[in-house]
Formats: C-alpha cells, structure tokens, sequence
C-alpha cells in the first residue's frame, strides 16, 4: 500500500509546487491573443506536458522518498543470516520473474509489511519491516516478497505513471478552466487574469488532484490481485494464501506514514466512500480470488 499512496502524494506536492513556480515565472500563459479567451489548444498541450512531466518526475523521486519516509537500509553487505536469506530469497524470485536484482531493504517499524518501488522494472527497490519479520514465518515472508517482486516485474509503477500523467493533464485543465471562470464572472476581470485566477487554479487543483486520484486508486487495486496471482507462481499458492490470511487476522496492524501507505502489501479496512480512497481490495477479496485462482 505504500508505493500507492506516496507516489500520489509526492505527485500532487510536484505539481502544486510547479504550477505555484510556472505562475509566477509567467510561463503559463495560456489566454488568446487578446489576452481575454482560454487559448485550449496551448492549454492541453501545457496540461499534457506539464501533468505526465510531474508524474515521471514523481515516479523517478519514489525510490528516494521511500528510503527516507521510512528509514530503510539497503543490504549491501549481509550482516546476519536473516539479512542473507532475504537477498538470497530475492534474487532467486527475481530471476524466475525475469528482472534485474532490486535493492533489498529493511525498515524498522511495528507494523507487518513491505512494499517495492522504483522508476524502472530492472532497477528497483524492495523492502520489508522488521515488524513483518516478527510476525510472520519464513513460507509468508517469501510469499509477501514474492508479492513485491511481482508488482516490479508487472511493472506497476511505470503503468499508474501514466495513469496518473492522464489524470493530470485533465486535473490542470479543469483547475485553469474553473480559475478563468472565477476570475471572469465572480471578480469581472476583463483582460489578463487577476490573483483570483491563480489562488482558484490552485485550490481547484487541489480540490480535483485530491477527487481524481480515486482513479489511481481503482487501478491500483486491480494490479493487486495481480501481484497476488504472481507472488502466488513465485512462492505457492499456499504460502500467499498464508500470508494474506495473517494480515487479515491482524498481525501487527498496518502503521506506515499516510503518504506511503499504498506502497505496502496492506493496507486499512474501508467502507462506504472510503473505499474508493483504498489503495488496497479488502484481504477477504484477495485471499478469495486466490482460492479461486
């Protein structure tokens, strides 16, 4: 659950930040030659630039910004037989998986989980809490690596980029498009565009990055079952089944950050319109379609 949640909140902070930077340099312009009308061909070009621009640059930070939300340590020489059965785990799942050898990481927390990121399928990051190392056997720990490798393997970071570079570029659109309006009809700013148009852009991208990220949110679900499917063909059916089925009974409840939390293979139970913010299907849903599976 955590790869989810930062990404989106790094990816709305990039973008909030570059349109506050863009206004002010005035490279936004955006109006009509008379300097009165939307210019929307000028505007969906900059949106579609600047939104899967943000997201990409988003997606190259996630490694970075994982390691420090949670202070994980990358093993680059095992110190123990813990930290070499981890890498050994994960590069023999790497290699049935077809991909480079991600870093392994170890991050300390209470919570049992673990999560994977990084730019690129062959140079990736996965990591695991010493809570879930607590928890769980070594059968479910590999289940829950095997879960990780997977997403990388999937390339699931590359795909919600994209989606969320899509999401963007309709996000600045309809924030420039509401801000001109405001600015038009509310404050009768004839020509030009007023402060109301840049403090309603921002807050209206805002408003909207916040209402379209169920979007994300809602294909990072469906890549779950996915990872699921896969840690399942890397580790066993069983050994998945297993690990899910602790989470559910509440081995050491979920603690990431908030920004990290679709990062992990976890995440919080949720109803009603929370559901659409979960990162994460419900671990009855997955642990069904697995024994479906």
């Amino acid at each position: 659950m955590k790869r989810v949640l930062l990404f989106v909140a790094t990816n709305l902070a990039v973008i909030v930040v570059l349109s506050i930077v863009l206004s002010l340099l005035g490279v936004d312009r955006i109006l009509d030659e008379q300097g009165v009308g939307l210019d929307m061909k000028n505007l969906v070009i900059f949106a579609a630039v600047f939104g899967m621009g943000g997201s990409f640059i988003s997606l190259a930070m996630s490694k970075w910004v994982a390691k420090r939300m949670t202070g994980a340590q990358v093993i680059t020489n095992p110190r123990n037989e813990v930290e070499g059965w981890l890498v050994q785990t994960v590069q023999r799942q790497a290699q049935q998986a077809g991909i480079q050898m991600p870093e392994v990481a170890i991050y300390d927390a209470p919570d049992a989980n673990a999560f994977a990121t990084g730019m690129r399928r062959n140079a990736a990051l996965v990591a695991v809490s010493t809570g879930l190392m607590r928890g769980m056997n070594r059968d479910e720990v590999e289940a829950v690596l095997a879960h990780e490798v997977s997403h990388v393997a999937n390339g699931d970071m590359v795909t919600l980029a994209l989606i969320q570079g899509v999401v963007n570029t309709f996000v600045i659109v309809a924030s420039r498009v509401v801000g001109h309006l405001v600015d038009r009809v509310v404050f009768k700013t004839e020509r030009g565009h007023g402060p109301a148009f840049y403090i309603t852009s921002i807050v209206a991208q805002i408003v909207f990055g916040i209402l379209a990220s169920t979007i994300v949110f809602y294909f990072s679900r469906q890549r779950e079952f996915r990872a699921d499917a896969g840690g399942a063909k890397l580790a066993g059916r069983e050994k998945m089944v297993s690990a899910l089925d602790k989470l559910r009974r509440g081995v050491n409840q979920p603690h990431l950050p908030d920004q990290m939390a679709a990062f992990g293979i976890s995440g919080k139970p949720a109803g009603g319109i929370k559901r659409l913010f979960m990162t994460h299907p419900p671990l009855e849903e997955r642990i069904a379609a697995l024994k479906r599976g």
